[in-house]
C-alpha cells in the first residue's frame, strides 16, 4: 500500500472527509506513513480527532512559532509546516489525489519528496458507502423529499391568471419555489447552494437552474441534491410536473422515463455494468424514436432526446463514480449508490426528467427514494 498526503479541508474534499468525518474548514495535513496515519492540525481541533486512531500533531511541533516570528506569510508558514511534517513522519514517496495544492507540490517535490496524483485509488476508496455514510446519504434524501414536497404543494395551489401562475396573488416563479425548498432542506438539516427549478424551454437545458414565472401547460423539472449537514453526504432526485392540461408529447415523455426508471431498478445489481444500464435505457427510448448518445453522428453535440448518461454515483460528492453511461465499463459493487436518472427533451419546448437514488447490493438494488412521481402535482 503507498503513502498518502492529502492537503486539504473537509468541507470541500471528498477525498479528506472520507478519511475523517468531521467539519474542519481550514486545510491541514494528512499523511499515511506504512499504514499509520497522521494528521498535523491546530490546537483547536485536537480535542474533536482523539479517538479516532490517528497521530496527532500540531504546527508548533514543526516550529511554526518561529516561522512566524521571522515575518513568513501565513501561507509560507503552513506550506513550510507541511514540508517539515512530511519529512519528520518519513514519507520519501506518496500518491496525492488529482487537486492536491501545485504551492505545496512544488515545495515537496523540491525537498526531495516523490509524488504521484493518482485519482483512481480516490476513487475505489469512496466507491463502497460506510455505514456513516449511508446514514447520511439516507437523511439527505429525506430532506430532498421533504424539499420536493415544498414545491409540490405550491404547485398544487396555482392557478392561471393569464400572464402565468400565481399562488395567493403573487407570480408563482422559480424563484419562490427555490424559497420554499431551502427553508425545507433547513429544518431537515440539509442544505444547498443551489439546485434546479426549471419551467418551459428552460427545461430542455439539463443544468439550467430555473427563473422567471412558470406557466400553465408547461414542464417543469425539479432537481434536488441537497448536502446532510451532519455527515455532508449528498442526495440527489428529480420530478418533473406540468400545471394545468398535460400536452401529449410531455405525457409520453413520462410514461418512458418511469418505464426505463423501472426497467434499470429491476436489472441493477452487483457485478453489472454501468454501460449495460445505460444501454437497456437506450434501447427502449430509441425503439420509440429517440435520439441517444449511442445514434448520434460523431462529432456533433445532441441536443433532443436522451442526450445525457443515465446516472452516477452519489456520496460526498453529489457526482461521484461509477458512470452509468457510454463509459460506464466498470462493474457495480455492493454498497455503492447510484443516481438514476432518465430523461427526454425537446429545445424550445422543454423536458422530462424522473431521478431516484438506489443503493447496489448483491442481488439486486435497494431504492432509497420513496416519492410519487405523478406528472400533476
Amino acid at each position: 500500500m503507498p503513502d498518502v498526503l492529502i492537503y486539504a479541508d473537509t468541507v470541500r474534499s471528498g477525498e479528506l472527509r472520507h478519511e475523517l468525518p468531521l467539519t474542519i474548514p481550514d486545510p491541514f495535513l494528512y499523511a499515511e506513513r506504512a499504514g499509520v496515519r497522521h494528521v498535523v492540525v491546530g490546537s483547536m481541533e485536537v480535542p474533536r480527532l482523539r479517538g479516532l486512531g490517528l497521530e496527532l500533531h500540531t504546527p508548533e511541533e514543526f516550529g511554526s512559532d518561529e516561522l512566524r516570528r521571522s515575518g513568513m506569510s501565513r501561507l509560507e508558514i503552513d506550506a513550510e509546516v507541511a514540508v517539515r511534517a512530511v519529512k519528520a513522519i518519513g514519507v520519501t514517496s506518496a500518491v496525492v489525489p488529482a487537486g492536491f495544492p501545485l504551492l505545496l507540490a512544488d515545495r515537496l517535490r523540491a525537498a526531495g519528496v516523490e509524488l504521484r496524483p493518482e485519482h483512481g485509488l480516490f476513487v475505489e476508496r469512496r466507491r463502497v458507502k460506510s455505514e456513516a455514510e449511508l446514514a447520511g446519504i439516507r437523511r439527505a434524501q429525506a430532506a430532498a423529499e421533504a424539499g420536493m414536497t415544498a414545491a409540490r404543494e405550491l404547485l398544487r395551489r396555482a392557478v392561471a391568471n393569464g400572464s402565468g401562475l400565481e399562488v395567493e396573488g403573487e407570480p408563482l416563479t422559480s424563484e419562490r419555489i427555490k424559497t420554499a425548498v431551502s427553508q425545507a432542506f433547513v429544518a431537515a438539516g440539509a442544505s444547498a447552494e443551489d439546485f434546479v427549478v426549471s419551467h418551459g424551454p428552460q427545461s430542455a437545458i439539463g443544468h439550467h437552474l430555473g427563473e422567471g414565472q412558470i406557466r400553465a401547460g408547461e414542464p417543469v423539472v425539479i432537481d434536488l441534491w441537497p448536502r446532510d449537514n451532519e455527515s455532508s453526504c449528498c442526495a440527489d432526485m428529480t420530478r418533473t410536473y406540468v400545471v394545468g392540461d398535460v400536452p401529449e408529447e410531455l405525457a409520453e415523455w413520462h410514461r418512458l422515463c418511469r418505464e426505463a426508471l423501472e426497467r434499470v431498478v429491476a436489472e441493477t445489481r452487483a457485478g453489472v455494468t454501468g454501460r449495460s444500464l445505460f444501454d437497456a435505457t437506450c434501447d427502449l427510448f430509441e425503439a420509440a424514436g429517440y435520439p441517444t448518445q449511442r445514434t448520434k453522428p460523431d462529432g456533433e453535440p445532441l441536443e433532443e432526446g436522451f442526450f445525457h448518461s443515465l446516472g452516477h454515483g452519489v456520496g460526498l460528492d453529489v457526482h461521484e463514480q461509477p458512470v452509468l453511461g457510454l463509459s460506464g465499463h466498470e462493474e457495480l459493487r455492493a454498497g455503492e449508490v447510484l443516481a438514476v436518472e432518465p430523461g427526454l427533451y425537446r429545445p424550445g419546448f422543454g423536458g422530462c426528467r424522473l431521478e431516484d437514488l438506489l443503493v447496489v447490493t448483491d442481488d439486486g438494488a435497494e431504492r432509497l427514494t420513496h416519492y410519487p412521481y405523478d406528472l400533476v402535482p
